[in-house]
């Protein structure tokens, strides 16, 4: 069987590499499929929305449905196999967060930059989080946007993993070190919230063999692992991130329209609301990966 990520396997990374190029989106627009009901979602949707998936690790569904209603997102994952949601400290009861800036200035929320209205850093979700907890899938589903504001950027991790190979195998080698990044311990008044966290960047999920990565470019709270060879890696990756790449795709999500991926890597711009304009997005973060969205599912 093909092993794209075994650096041993010259041959099975360069088959995986051609064929994922040439199958792969060259617009934003290429991700976009229109549906009628995200809730029920037509054969040929499914079928449409699982092709981008395949291809890029996302799509970007657009609907009618601007309401809010939080079994969205919860039944458009549904439809792909993702059912085991994180249950992270600030996600609302049902496990799916509403990201949208608190309305108190000292609150707990108002201490994390997604319930900001500030901008947010190259990040993949769920990077502190133990392996047993990785984030392997998400949604992101617009409520309502911002008067002004609020767009990403979406980078595959397997077109990040292509280009720092094709630069320096031994990058990838550096950054799959299973020491080579810490998040240190976050504490509170009543002591550690949550342990320090150390991983690698690149990984392989065992029971699919699809690529994961775990990766933010915040430059406080992480610590690299102090080696040459870790600095030329990371250094790599933020020029990767730095540069006007046709794989990278910007997008601003307007009502009834969300983003559905295995987890890549994503930004945010900042933005300002408006009394008609308050930015309110949906996310749903999963254990799982969208199911017959593997590594070799090329078409």
């Amino acid at each position: 069987m093909l092993n794209p990520f075994d650096l041993a396997d010259d041959a099975s990374y360069r088959q995986w590499r051609d064929a994922k190029l040439a199958h792969y989106p060259q617009r934003a627009e290429e991700l976009i499929v229109e549906v009628r009901d995200p809730h029920h979602l037509t054969p040929i949707e499914h079928a449409a929305i699982l092709d981008r998936c395949r291809r890029a690790n996302m799509a970007i569904y657009t609907s009618t449905h601007t309401e809010a209603d939080k079994d969205l997102p919860r039944r458009m994952g549904e439809q792909f196999g993702m059912t085991s949601l994180d249950h992270n400290m600030l996600a609302d009861e049902d496990a799916i967060s509403t990201l949208t800036v608190a309305e108190e200035t000292h609150g707990p929320r108002s201490e994390f930059i997604p319930y900001t209205n500030k901008p947010i850093r190259w990040h993949t979700d769920g990077y502190y989080n133990t392996i047993d907890r990785r984030i392997c899938g998400m949604i992101l589903h617009c409520v309502q946007n911002a008067e002004e504001g609020g767009d990403n950027r979406l980078f595959d991790h397997e077109i990040a993993y292509i280009l720092l190979h094709e630069q320096n195998p031994e990058y990838i080698r550096a950054l799959s070190a299973p020491d080579v990044m810490t998040i240190p311990a976050r504490m509170d008044e009543s002591g550690i919230a949550r342990a320090e966290e150390t991983g690698p960047v690149f990984s392989v999920l065992p029971e699919s063999g699809a690529l994961h990565m775990r990766y933010t470019a915040r430059t406080k709270s992480i610590v690299w692992k102090d080696t040459p060879e870790v600095k030329a890696a990371v250094a790599a990756l933020e020029a990767i991130l730095a540069a006007d790449s046709p794989y990278i795709f910007h997008v601003r999500l307007a009502p009834g329209m969300g983003l559905i991926c295995n987890n890549v890597l994503h930004d945010r711009t900042g933005f300002d609301d408006s009394p008609q304009h308050k930015r309110v997005i949906y996310r749903a973060r999963y254990h799982d990966r969208m199911h017959g969205c593997g590594t070799l599912d090329l078409s």
